[in-house]
């Protein structure tokens, strides 16, 4: 994963999960989500954390402190123009291509920085789902996103269940859109948001 294979849909899917964001009022935290034990609530403070302020972290090779990790975002009434404005900071980081190079402290290992930077986007696409699902909105991603989030989730899959990232994989049709491919292998069924729509 490089740069060039990334950085665009990095982009792409930072924006949308900004436009996501701003769909969600603020009677809808306490609602459910696709995520089976989180609300809302729970679910956008850990999108927000680390699709914004930990992918600036990572390519300034910092650590995120405890007063973000502690941080319920969603208790700014502004917070969705905020974690729009911290995802341009996050995405302007990652622009330079000396960021790209070498790997990333994660704290219990390390992981080349492109890798993680495309785990990163599929944190963004994945719960902008889940967002998105929970509050009756879309999220859309071009077919070259698509594509990138199910590399990610076939590639880290096994990883993601063992700690309870993803729940079994969800039958979808294996001409469905990759995007749909993706959900359905990370445990969501992509048939829920026509649904709940």
């Amino acid at each position: 994963m490089n740069q060039e294979s990334v950085y665009p849909y990095m982009t792409e899917c930072a924006a949308e999960a900004a436009r996501v964001a701003r769909g969600v009022t603020a009677g809808r935290l306490t609602g459910p989500t696709s995520c089976a034990e989180w609300d809302l609530r729970t679910l956008v403070n850990h999108w927000v954390l680390y699709t914004s302020h930990g992918l600036e972290h990572r390519a300034l090779r910092e650590q995120l402190s405890e007063e973000l990790t502690g941080r319920d975002f969603t208790a700014d009434p502004g917070w969705a123009q905020r974690y729009a404005d911290q995802l341009d900071r996050a995405v302007a980081a990652w622009a330079d291509p000396a960021v790209w190079e070498g790997e990333v402290d994660l704290g219990a290992g390390k992981m080349p920085a492109g890798e993680l930077a495309s785990m990163i986007v599929k944190e963004m696409a994945v719960h902008g789902w889940d967002v998105a699902t929970a509050t009756g909105q879309e999220f859309r991603v071009s077919d070259g996103a698509g594509r990138l989030v199910l590399d990610v989730v076939e590639t880290h899959g096994d990883l993601y269940r063992q700690y309870d990232g993803f729940a079994d994989p969800v039958a979808v049709p294996a001409d469905a859109p990759a995007f749909e491919r993706a959900l359905g292998a990370s445990g969501r069924d992509p048939r829920r948001a026509a649904v709940e729509r």
